[in-house]
């Protein structure tokens, strides 16, 4: 344990399947440093036999966080009190530490949520300071990529036969592509230093400890390297599946042509998004844990496993969130900028196609500011406290954080190695 954003050493902490020789986050250590393989799962630090007392009301009492219950695998209330050093009551759950924005327990969906906005609020000047200048740095440059360097689209022929409607989509698409890749640069470089920064201060922020926005930069700016590459490495990925998966299509070029490129793009995109849940947690791993980019991806691919849907459930519903968000503070910022520059409203009102200029694209771009000041924050954190949540649930992580937090009663010494906890 120590004072570093990643609470352990790489590898200190890993999941099931870890190679033998590295003791758990929990696993106690024999008098010559090794990890010990005794498969006793309770603490040296345990009550005398007859002393338990039965379940109180909530709040009876402080009892030493230490002397922890068994395990409660049948579902009926289980006798002492939770880490919190309260009686939880029957059929309500143990009280949980809580020094920072999250409890120290397994997290609920709101409780993930609850954190990312609490972090925003509590260190908003960090939070905000990084995102507003990144955010205004990338509008600038994507205004000017918009303005001066992106081709004329292609139109594609209505009355083309299916051969050359075909060709003439993935010209289309090509000129797309070509067109968005200055914008995605430039998004990408954006979203690696707010990524880098926001994983330091959410970090913190679950200790419970303050952070500057020049301590997180210090904190994250050795990572920056592995991140920018594991960065690129994804969407290249990404790329490569939905490549191989319409190619064959694309090669026959007929009727059975265009239906095996709606086939294989769909599969394409289902792997797409299994493998992107299965890495979601790999920016957090790499930052927090110290991991390469390989390892941090087989690092989250193992935290995320036998919880697929659940991430992918809590994932698309912060996506949807965000979205919401955006439009929210889009749309009117949108429409006052077609109201101030005329001749794009005009073009878009006559059909002939809106030929926006600098007003639409300074107006529209204040407003992408503010959204992305906003919601980038909120993705950040859920993906660092669903990571916390994995470890938590996983490797016992709320008695690594509280001692590092030094929440009363926890002492310094690692107890027994404690059961997974779903």
């Amino acid at each position: 344990m120590n004072d570093t954003p990643g609470w352990a050493s790489p590898g200190s902490a890993p999941s099931d399947g870890q190679e033998a020789g590295v003791p758990r986050p929990a696993q106690p250590a024999d008098d010559s440093g090794t990890p010990s393989d005794s498969p006793s799962k309770w603490s040296k630090t345990q009550p005398p036999p007859g002393q338990w007392s039965a379940p109180s009301a909530p709040g009876s009492g402080p009892v030493p966080p230490a002397r922890r219950p068994a395990p409660n695998w049948g579902g009926s209330p289980g006798p002492g009190p939770g880490p919190g050093g309260h009686h939880p009551g029957w059929g309500q759950p143990p009280l949980a530490a809580k020094p920072g924005v999250i409890p120290l327990r397994p997290l609920g969906v709101g409780e993930i949520l609850d954190g990312a906005v609490s972090t925003l609020r509590a260190h908003w000047r960090t939070v905000l300071g990084v995102t507003i200048v990144v955010a205004v740095i990338s509008q600038i440059g994507d205004i000017l990529v918009q303005r001066y360097l992106l081709p004329e689209p292609v139109d594609v022929d209505p009355n083309a036969s299916p051969t050359e409607a075909l060709n003439q989509a993935v010209d289309a698409m090509q000129s797309t592509l070509i067109a968005l890749a200055p914008s995605l640069f430039i998004t990408i470089i954006g979203t690696l230093f707010t990524t880098a920064v926001l994983t330091v201060v959410i970090s913190r922020s679950v200790l419970g400890r303050s952070v500057t926005l020049s301590d997180a930069w210090h904190e994250a700016r050795p990572r920056l390297l592995q991140l920018l590459g594991l960065t690129l490495l994804l969407p290249v990925m990404g790329a490569a599946i939905v490549t191989v998966g319409i190619l064959p299509g694309l090669l026959i070029g007929s009727g059975a042509g265009i239906a095996l490129t709606m086939l294989g793009g769909l599969a394409s995109v289902v792997v797409l998004i299994w493998l992107m849940v299965n890495f979601s947690l790999s920016s957090p791993a790499l930052m927090l844990e110290r991991q390469s980019i390989v390892a941090s991806m087989r690092r989250s691919a193992k935290l995320v496993k036998g919880t697929w849907w659940r991430i992918f459930g809590i994932l698309l519903l912060t996506m949807l969130l965000t979205f919401v968000v955006s439009m929210i503070i889009a749309v009117p910022f949108s429409l006052v900028a077609m109201a101030v520059d005329g001749d794009g409203l005009s073009g878009l009102l006559s059909g002939s196609g809106p030929d926006f200029g600098w007003p639409f694209l300074i107006i529209t771009g204040i407003g992408t500011v503010i959204s992305t000041s906003i919601t980038l924050p909120i993705s950040a954190g859920v993906s660092v406290l669903l990571y916390v949540d994995q470890r938590i649930r996983r490797e016992a992580l709320d008695l690594e954080l509280a001692r590092a937090a030094g929440v009363p009663g926890y002492g310094s010494e690692r107890p027994g190695n404690d059961a997974p906890r779903g």
